[in-house]
């Protein structure tokens, strides 16, 4: 049995599997409307959702199961303080699978950790948000027809946006990629996804802060909103937040292939104007989103019926996991909060400093 807490838990091939199954619902859903009848699907939304929420519970009710769960933490037992191991063993008593949306980063991870039935991370903090990378991937594929050889450029809040982080590790995987970063500096990409995703993998990059000089180059402009809930300072949130709008004029220089994905909920950083060019794709994105998380849905339930003992979920030798009683730093962290759980680092290269905390992924230094 295996759970989705990160988009390279799945290999390349098995998203194509995702891909070729999604496509098939598209143009046979009869043959899928009882796939999961008698199956129920857990939404465990601890922080707000629209699209991912009900994508979810769509997904399931066209395969013919039924839904139970809550939308706020305010209306479940983590109000109480109830812990999320807990709830996932909780939850695994009445449901045969789980998606989780929560604010603190790792928490999906410490869910599948605890429940007996599959995990689905649908977004934890800023953290990643493997799901909307899988209706990205489609919906980058349905529109070019192939994931490699593109020129991709991810603008607006590149520090915090969990989708943007998700989609890069997912890109990585292919060839020909070229990555334009565009953010106020203040919101730039991390750097250690710089340094452990994109350059490890060799990837080709630039980063800039104007969006429209680099707006001829690119084959997909992936948008994202600044995510005042991110930030501790809300007056820097304030002064960042309209950073990028991007308007009917600003695209008279851009392909006109161009494919414009957002992972949605948008504020202003898309005119409305723009909705109506035949480039926009951020709506598609969410029908698409849908018939991924239907294919995810059906491949993990088969996954589980054949095999009920849960996989391991830390993909390390025992030398690289380091237990050293020293807390991860990083504040969104569930090890920061959840009850006498270990902290657990992974050393990222034999013989370095630098570790990882499994649960935000967040760096540490343990000699």
């Amino acid at each position: 049995m295996r759970s989705l807490i990160d988009i390279v838990d799945f290999s390349v091939e098995e998203v194509y599997g995702l891909m070729e199954t999604a496509q098939d619902i598209i143009a046979n859903p009869a043959r899928y409307a009882d796939s999961c009848r008698g199956k129920k699907i857990a939404t465990l939304f601890f922080e707000p959702s629209t699209r991912t929420r009900l994508s979810f519970e769509a997904a399931m009710l066209e395969l013919g199961g039924s839904v139970i769960g809550f939308s706020e933490a305010s209306s479940s037992s983590a109000a109480k303080g109830e812990s999320v191991a807990d709830t996932a063993k909780v939850i695994s008593c009445y449901a045969d699978i789980v998606a989780m949306r929560h604010p603190r980063d790792g928490a999906p991870f410490v869910a599948a950790q605890n429940a007996s039935i599959p995990v689905i991370n649908a977004g934890d903090g800023g953290h990643c948000h493997p799901t909307q990378t899988l209706a990205d991937l489609f919906t980058i594929y349905r529109e070019k027809g192939r994931l490699s050889d593109l020129t991709v450029g991810f603008c607006g809040d590149l520090k915090y946006g969990r989708t943007v982080h998700s989609l890069i590790a997912a890109l990585s995987r292919y060839t020909g990629i070229r990555l334009v970063l565009i953010s106020p500096n203040e919101l730039k990409l991390p750097e250690h996804i710089k340094t452990e995703v994109i350059k490890k993998n060799g990837m080709e990059y630039v980063e800039t802060t104007d969006l429209e000089s680099v707006m001829p180059e690119l084959d997909i402009l992936y948008m994202t909103r600044v995510q005042g809930e991110r930030f501790a300072d809300k007056s820097e949130f304030l002064r960042l937040r309209d950073s990028y709008i991007l308007t009917a004029e600003k695209l008279n220089n851009a392909k006109r292939d161009l494919a414009i994905l957002h992972p949605l909920p948008r504020v202003n950083e898309i005119s409305v104007k723009v909705d109506d060019d035949p480039r926009a794709c951020y709506f598609k994105q969410v029908s698409n989103g849908k018939y991924m998380r239907m294919a995810l849905i059906l491949k993990l339930l088969n996954e589980a019926k054949k095999d009920p003992v849960r996989a391991p979920l830390i993909h390390a030798d025992a030398t690289s996991l380091i237990r050293s009683g020293i807390r991860c730093q990083n504040d969104r962290c569930i090890s920061a909060v959840e009850q006498e759980l270990e902290p657990l680092f992974i050393r990222t290269e034999p013989g370095k400093k630098i570790c990882r905390c499994v649960y935000c992924e967040t760096a540490a230094e343990i000699k």
